[in-house]
């Protein structure tokens, strides 16, 4: 253990994701537990910058785990971006006493930690909190699982609808480079057709498929679509074109928007933010930094801070070829 820690921070920062409390809860925790003070750094990188800290204990996390949100707030810093908010930055820290922090955000916090940490040499440890589930170096994020689950039960309910009224239906779900939500939850929503980013399917094959299964007896359907998938300029422009090309159908849209990241985070998210937090904190306390905590295969593992920035998370093609099986 080193000897050097005897504080640590905790923020959250950038997009909120469910789990990002029971993330800060077992960061508390687990310092309490080696006897390391804590300190709660509110609304991110800005409360860094104005010296927004309360000291936090045990007990001042009863009851969070359950909760959405995050308890110590988010805010995206302009003037962290530059070096005169970190030099403030890591003047309020140093006033402080805190030797180290845990960031829980996505790849533009971890950014601002790996800059921070080259600038001043301050130990960081990275946490993913996303819905999209879009970082490199681990197979869920933290938010992600739980984010899948409101899909679904979403969808359930529109494909009611759908089928009392012979309706298609587009739902657009998060996912702005990555179509990891719209592809499980796709899935297991048993959506007839799919659009993600990683795959152009290009608007005649989507007609085509609307046509066969229109063919094969279905009266409904629902086509869920990822926020960047490249087909058309919109969902409502997709809307449009099959109204057009399809008028037999009768079309509407759904936007499930930030209903995605609310709610109380599933059982997954709240043990994957305890492991996470356990490991971040044991890892500044053995003197590693610039890291961040993910998981693969079900092994709690490090990634360097940039590679995690950097690298590309790929689509799973074996879940690809499960939905076009699906949708026959």
């Amino acid at each position: 253990m080193s000897l050097n820690i005897k504080k640590i921070g905790v923020l959250t920062s950038g997009g909120d994701s469910p789990g990002m409390n029971a993330a800060i809860r077992s960061v508390v925790r687990t310092c309490a537990f080696h006897n390391i003070e804590c300190i709660g750094i509110y609304r991110g990188y800005q409360g860094m910058i104005e010296g927004d800290f309360k000291e936090m204990g045990p007990r001042s996390v009863n009851n969070i785990v359950n909760k959405g949100g995050t308890i110590l707030k988010s805010a995206r810093s302009v003037e962290f971006r530059t070096a005169e908010g970190r030099k403030k930055a890591y003047e309020k820290l140093t006033q402080a006493g805190i030797d180290a922090f845990v960031v829980i955000g996505g790849d533009g916090s971890f950014t601002g930690a790996e800059i921070f940490n080259k600038e001043y040499k301050f130990p960081v440890m990275g946490i993913p909190g996303t819905i999209d589930n879009d970082i490199y170096g681990t197979t869920h994020t933290l938010g992600y699982d739980t984010a899948l689950n409101t899909v679904v039960e979403v969808i359930d309910k529109i494909r009611d609808t759908a089928s009392s009224h012979n309706r298609l239906f587009f739902v657009e779900v998060m996912g702005r480079d990555a179509g990891h939500i719209a592809l499980n939850a796709g899935i297991g929503a048993g959506a007839e057709e799919i659009l993600i980013p990683e795959e152009d399917l290009g608007l005649e094959r989507l007609l085509e498929s609307l046509r066969k299964s229109k063919a094969s007896g279905k009266s409904s359907s629902i086509v869920v679509v990822s926020e960047g998938d490249k087909i058309g300029k919109s969902v409502f422009e997709l809307k449009d074109y099959v109204e057009e090309h399809m008028p037999e159908y009768d079309v509407r849209v759904s936007v499930l928007g930030h209903m995605q990241r609310g709610g109380s985070p599933s059982c997954f998210d709240r043990v994957l933010a305890s492991r996470l937090g356990v490991k971040a904190v044991e890892s500044i306390l053995e003197g590693k930094s610039n890291y961040m905590v993910g998981i693969i295969n079900d092994k709690i593992a490090l990634t360097p801070l940039e590679q995690a920035i950097k690298g590309e998370t790929e689509i799973d093609l074996e879940l690809l070829r499960v939905s076009d099986i699906m949708t026959t």
